[in-house]
């Protein structure tokens, strides 16, 4: 019992080797031994908000847009584009994977700033696993704010989309 208690814990560690070395921020892995014996592991890390300040910079063009009011209503809406996972109408990601605001390459986008969109309506595409993932609107609004471009990779929980 105690060789495989140590070569699982080599497992481990090549795994944490492996999440660092290929910057990946989750791995998922299960070994069967025989009957009713089996490992299960799961090495994951969290990414400090730096990598979600690239995928922000790219959007921040469309920030001087609202910039036509003035006023109070301004300053409350200058407030929520700091951290667009507080803003109310934000829309995370439900998954880790590569988001894409198109169908497919050359196709128009599902949405765009400014459009009004219904509940359930398809906002963009997570990748997760080549598996193309729809990302619904849980309600219907305006798309305010698009977060994340065209390809990029996206956390669990990071903001895709503000409606309003």
């Amino acid at each position: 019992m105690t060789k495989t208690h140590d070569s699982d814990v080599a497992f481990i560690k090549a795994l944490a080797e492996l999440l660092r070395e290929n910057d990946l921020t989750e791995l998922e892995v299960s070994r069967e031994y025989g009957e009713d014996d089996a490992l299960n592991v799961r090495v994951a890390r969290q990414i400090v908000a730096a990598p979600a300040a690239p995928a922000l910079q790219p959007a921040a063009p469309p920030p001087p847009a609202p910039q036509a009011p003035s006023g109070p209503a301004m300053s409350a809406s200058a407030a929520a584009t700091q951290d667009p996972a507080q803003d109310p109408g934000a829309v995370t990601s439900p998954m880790v994977g590569t988001a894409y605001l198109s169908p497919e390459p050359g196709a128009s986008r599902f949405v765009q700033i400014g459009d009004s969109v219904e509940e359930g309506q398809t906002l963009l595409i997570v990748e997760a696993m080549k598996t193309m993932n729809q990302i619904p609107s849980p309600r219907a609004g305006q798309v305010k704010r698009i977060l994340v471009e065209d390809g990029a990779a996206v956390e669990y929980g990071a903001p895709l989309v503000i409606l309003a």
